[in-house]
């Protein structure tokens, strides 16, 4: 008896039947069945599905005499599946590498439940990808399994078939089946989530849903939940009032789910108002029809005391009078009433606008005040990066500067309490603008900045650049994305003082951006913590994080891309670990242009995105992966093992470019596949003797300063004027950053694995426009 009965109708779907058969029989789990129906189709549906039967003997055919729809085709998979779980998956649709094995190892923890619900995603013809906007709800966190009166937030997720694994004897227990015509989805997902005695989730995209650009090309609608519908024009939307007298007949029949009348009718309301109001679902002359049947649902199935929604009371509004008139005119006075309070909202941001700029024009004129400095880390984000370094220095160093921090009000709680907290664009942070002697950033400030006779701009930047930059993009458009150069040059005339880390950068700097400032290289503020932390702070980050204690803790961390929109994904994450064991956890950390987490936090990964400190990240975890990422340079002075991972060399040199080959100089081994990634760390090579030879070669080209006092080097040097007698710099075989936790636990790598791994090379210097810089050897 299969694990895994996959039961696939197919109708009219001859362009994307392929890829979805494949998807199935390609999955790393193999113990499956794949029962393809082909529902009469008058395409290639139907030769494509015995061209895979004959290949794969999983595959077993199923034939219907007559087109019966999607719901009654999968009544006939039904009939003949024979697996201990059913899935069901759309002709169109495919799932995602390996969702069998993880849906097979979730089923396994939560003791074979009813049913297990896991993420999805829309694939767009475009190629966007785009993950369900009710993930959240398939949180693991809490017990498991459990009914769906103990997370009824359940509901809010998709309403479809194709997102669950049903436990097939439960179904047959239960007797359900999938009812004809459209939306047979609805009554189907409701019925199953209310029957089942025990229900778990997934927080893991296993399925992804195509869109395709003119819906379904058989004319039958798609159903995406309560929430709205695609699909092509035609009769077939009617059949979702059938559905919905399905649904309320189960509760009629179910005496105790009574009490999900309401919230059942708030979705049926929903739902209707969306098939109603969407673009080119209705033929024109039936839309008054749709309506009057809309309005018999509404008053046969209301629930009477129940509370409505506010932000849907529109549309209730819609459906209960039935009058569309009605709809439109309350609508368009809700539209007159927005547009009124955007006028309103308009002419007082004018108004302030222009007050701000006279206010400031006012502090121009004042005295500057030697002793206050502002200091800010990216647009208004929290306090961090060599900023931070720099504003804790200050005040040790020099405890006569008053420090004020510029952060969105979101970010004010990360700022010290010693450290006066300003909002931008508000009439405190114009003064301090406009009367501080010192000025710290890692990025330009305000444009509208007017810096002053008198005043100090320090430049921190955000690391040591492997990535080109500055005036290096001007044949980089993808990368440059509209950047106007004179004006980047304009805030470079500002400046100051650039700080460097490193002879590397002192040299890129100065070309990249060229102008009349002083270049520090005194070494990156920010890590002088690594130097400075105990044991006992690695040991709190770690709890603080929820590190299980004797776990090996990997820091996950790409970069941006250029050339991508949304963020790539370049490892299966939930894979590897799985490949490692429950030793291991993995701190995944999104770079924050995306927004969005690399990952949602379950089992062994954690996500850290939103943590404030990334240089906390790197002093709780054992080791880091990344790519092309900065972070490489600040995490090696930590001496802990760092190993480089990227799937698009190609693209991304194309896009952005690079300073040096880093496959040819790492900081660490280098995985030129997942697989190799896993073996690297499966088999120890990760913290192995050529890992630490690559690391050792590498901290000595781009650590030489960071010895725990580069902050105090550079206060002394721009707030107190010293130019000789500056603390000497710790050689690299003196310096003792804090260990890791991983270095007090035993290791014992699998030794059946093996890897071929980069051999060391001699050093050689390598041409870049206009400079040659010594930072790589070569093959």
């Amino acid at each position: 008896m299969p694990r895994f009965s996959v039961i696939v109708p197919a109708y009219k779907v001859q362009a994307y039947l392929h890829a979805c058969l494949a998807s199935v029989l390609e999955q790393s789990c193999p113990d499956l069945e794949l029962i393809a129906v082909d529902d009469c189709s008058p395409d290639a549906c139907g030769s494509i599905i015995d061209e895979f039967a004959a290949r794969d003997p999983r595959v077993r055919p199923v034939h219907l005499d007559e087109h019966k729809g999607r719901g009654q085709a999968r009544n006939a998979g039904l009939e003949r599946a024979k697996g201990d779980y059913l899935v069901f998956l759309d002709g169109s649709d495919t799932l995602t590498p390996h969702a069998l094995h993880a849906i097979a190892d979730r089923l396994k923890e939560t003791e074979d439940p009813d049913v297990l619900v896991y993420d999805f995603a829309r694939t767009f013809w475009t190629g966007e990808t785009v993950r369900n906007i009710q993930a959240a709800q398939l949180t693991e966190r809490g017990p498991a399994p459990f009914r769906l009166d103990d997370r009824p937030g359940l509901l809010k997720v998709l309403m479809v078939v194709g997102n669950k694994a049903y436990r097939r004897e439960f179904i047959e227990r239960e007797g359900l089946t999938f009812s004809p015509g459209h939306y047979e989805d609805t009554p189907w997902t409701y019925s199953v989530l209310m029957a089942s005695e025990t229900i778990a989730t997934l927080d893991r995209v296993c399925v992804h849903f195509r869109q395709r650009r003119q819906g379904s090309t058989t004319g039958t609608p798609r159903t995406t939940g309560t929430t709205g519908t695609t699909g092509s024009t035609g009769p077939g939307h009617f059949d979702i009032f059938d559905q919905y007298d399905r649904v309320f007949a189960h509760l009629d029949a179910h005496p105790e789910l009574a009490h999900w009348r309401p919230v059942l009718f708030r979705r049926m309301v929903d739902h209707l108002s969306a098939v109603f109001l969407g673009r080119d679902r209705l033929p024109r002359r039936s839309r008054p029809e749709f309506l009057r049947r809309a309005r018999a649902h509404y008053a046969r199935y209301r629930v009477p005391g129940a509370r409505l929604p506010a932000r849907n009371w529109l549309r209730h509004v819609l459906i209960r009078l039935g009058s569309h008139r009605t709809y439109r005119t309350l609508w368009a006075a809700a539209q007159l009433k927005r547009r009124v309070t955007e006028g309103v909202t308009a002419v007082f941001r004018a108004v302030r606008a222009v007050a701000l700029r006279l206010h400031y024009r006012v502090q121009l004129r004042l005295p500057l005040r030697a002793d206050h400095a502002v200091f800010s880390n990216g647009d208004g984000r929290g306090y961090g990066c060599n900023p931070a370094a720099l504003e804790d220095a200050f005040r040790t160093y020099a405890p006569g500067i008053r420090t004020a921090w510029i952060a969105a009000p979101e970010h004010h709680h990360t700022v010290p309490t010693a450290t006066r907290k300003l909002t931008p664009d508000t009439a405190a942070y114009w003064t301090a603008l406009a009367r501080s002697k010192y000025l710290v950033s890692n990025v330009d400030f305000d444009r509208r900045l007017v810096k002053r006779s008198g005043q100090i701009l320090v430049q921190t930047q955000t690391g040591t650049p492997l990535k080109r930059m500055g005036l290096d993009l001007q044949d980089r458009p993808a990368a440059a994305r509209g950047t106007d150069f004179a004006e980047l040059l304009r805030g470079v005339d500002q400046w100051d003082y650039c700080l460097s880390g490193n002879r590397h950068s002192t040299l890129v700097w100065e070309r990249v951006f060229p102008s009349g400032y002083t270049t520090l290289e005194y070494g990156q503020p920010r890590n002088d913590v690594f130097q400075r932390a105990t044991s006992a702070d690695v040991a709190r980050l770690r709890e603080t994080l929820g590190i299980p204690e004797g776990s090996v803790a990997i820091l996950y961390a790409p970069t941006h891309r250029d050339y991508r929109r949304s963020q790539p994904s370049m490892l299966d994450l939930e894979r590897i670990l799985r490949q490692l064991g429950p030793r291991f956890v993995l701190l995944t950390r999104a770079h924050p242009s995306y927004g969005q987490p690399l990952a949602r936090s379950g089992g062994g990964l954690i996500d850290v995105s939103g943590h404030p400190s990334v240089e906390s990240l790197c002093l709780a975890s054992d080791a880091l992966i990344t790519d092309f990422s900065s972070l490489m340079f600040d995490y090696a002075n930590l001496d802990r093992p760092i190993v480089i991972h990227a799937n698009d060399w190609a693209a991304y040199e194309a896009a952005r470019g690079t300073y040096f080959d880093l496959r040819k100089f790492p900081p660490g081994v280098v995985a030129r596949s997942e697989d190799e990634l896993i073996d690297i760390f499966a088999t120890g090579h990760w913290r192995g003797s050529r890992s630490a030879q690559l690391r050792a070669a590498f901290r000595e080209r781009f650590c030489p300063y960071d010895d725990g006092r580069a902050a105090e080097r550079v206060v002394r040097r721009v707030v107190l004027g010293e130019t000789a007698g500056l603390p000497a710099v710790v050689p690299l075989d003196e310096r003792h950053p804090v260990p890791s936790m991983e270095d007090g636990i035993p290791w014992a790598p699998d030794s059946t694995r093996t890897g071929d791994y980069p051999a060391a090379s001699p050093l050689a210097t390598v041409s870049t426009p206009g400079v040659s810089v010594p930072v790589v050897d070569t093959p």
